[in-house]
């Protein structure tokens, strides 16, 4: 079974930075849309930032200027490169990949089991 696996979370001082990567476990078709959500204490899951298959982007008013989504479509790996983190980013971090697995299968959401970015001093 396809799983989204993330890494790159941690502890971090305010105004540091963190790059956070995610990639499907197994072999699959294709990738499609990915992005990256986050959900901190008594909050709901808000999105942060998307890549489009063609590499278009968008990004939450919260994080634009610090936070750039990239990927790597030979890998299947999408990134996060989160500069200039402040305490208000901790959060666990969540993958999101519409991907399909086997050629002829629908395209289905997968999501990640999230990483954990804590900032602080």
């Amino acid at each position: 079974q396809v799983q989204l696996v993330e890494s790159g979370g941690g502890l971090v001082q305010p105004g540091e930075s963190l790059k956070l990567s995610c990639a499907p476990s197994g072999s699959i078709s294709s990738v499609y849309f990915m992005g990256w959500y986050r959900q901190a204490p008594g909050n709901q899951r808000e999105l942060v930032a998307t890549i489009t298959k063609d590499g278009t982007t968008n990004y939450a008013d919260s994080v634009k200027g610090r936070f750039t989504i990239s990927r790597d479509n030979a890998k299947n790996t999408v990134y996060l490169q989160m500069n200039s983190l402040k305490p208000e980013d901790a959060a666990v971090y969540y993958c999101n990949a519409n991907l399909r697995v086997r050629t002829g299968d629908v395209v289905r959401a997968y999501w990640g089991q999230g990483t954990q970015v804590t900032v602080s001093s």
